[in-house]
């Protein structure tokens, strides 16, 4: 099975317009695992991992989000896949 990780630090108008929930549920419907969460500095994080090619539509959702959202820019960072998630969880 081809798997990989990828670390997302995604800009713009991404708090209080449900991108956590919304990232949580687009990650659970693609089969992924991993987490979602709000930073001090107005980002959300995403770190996710699964088959290579749902991993990148996680990627490419992000670059929109939810209807609400305004995103500005989404900083990828590829990281070696590990398995250490069961779900895909919002974190605080």
């Amino acid at each position: 099975m081809d798997n990989s990780r990828a670390h997302l630090i995604v800009e713009g108008r991404v708090q209080g317009v449900w991108f956590r929930e919304s990232t949580r549920e687009e990650a659970t419907r693609l089969g992924l695992y991993g987490w979602v969460k709000n930073r001090f500095d107005g980002s959300v994080e995403v770190v996710a991992e699964g088959r290579r090619e749902k991993v990148e539509q996680l990627v490419e959702w992000c670059h929109h989000g939810p209807p609400t959202a305004r995103v500005r820019r989404v900083h990828e960072i590829k990281e070696d896949y590990t398995g250490e998630f069961d779900s895909f969880r919002v974190t605080f």
